[in-house]
């Protein structure tokens, strides 16, 4: 799985939104470590339950623990920025870290495969709720990656 675009589950009744999920949107900026690995999967766990998505608490924690242990893993000890919110019926989890930009577009892209790989266990529990994921370098001067999953509600 290379983390691509698919498209979600369908829903056949819309699903009654509590006001509480509509205001679900954080930005929480993470020292960098591993220890952020559990600080991020306690937060995300709070605020999904916060705002009356207990249903995805356990899904969303291990979404992030896994973003977040990846984002450790190839930038380690820098910081990272998490972003969490409700939109179009999704959650949605981000992860912008601080990778390096690679000499070539042949080395980004075998570095993407790399990261991709050691994501089995995020696209097997987001795939099992109808839910999505991906990576993506981030388009600045200064490189970057940006490491996302998707959970229908």
């Amino acid at each position: 799985m290379m983390g691509t675009l698919r498209g979600l589950r369908s829903v056949h009744e819309p699903r009654q939104v509590p006001p509480e999920v509509e205001k679900l949107n954080y930005a929480i900026r993470l020292p960098g470590g591993v220890s952020c690995v559990g600080t991020a999967r306690s937060a995300v766990r709070s605020l999904v339950t916060r705002h009356d998505l207990g249903e995805l608490s356990d899904t969303a924690a291990l979404a992030v623990s896994e973003l977040v242990a990846c984002a450790h893993w190839f930038t380690p000890d820098k910081e990272m920025m998490l972003k969490i919110r409700w939109q179009f019926g999704a959650l949605r989890i981000v992860v912008y870290d601080q990778h390096p930009l690679h000499s070539s577009p042949e080395v980004s892209e075998e570095c993407r495969r790399r990261r991709s790989r050691g994501m089995w266990l995020l696209a097997a529990a987001v795939g099992t709720c109808g839910g999505d994921w991906g990576l993506t370098p981030v388009m600045t001067s200064a490189g970057g990656s940006k490491s996302w999953a998707l959970l229908p509600g």
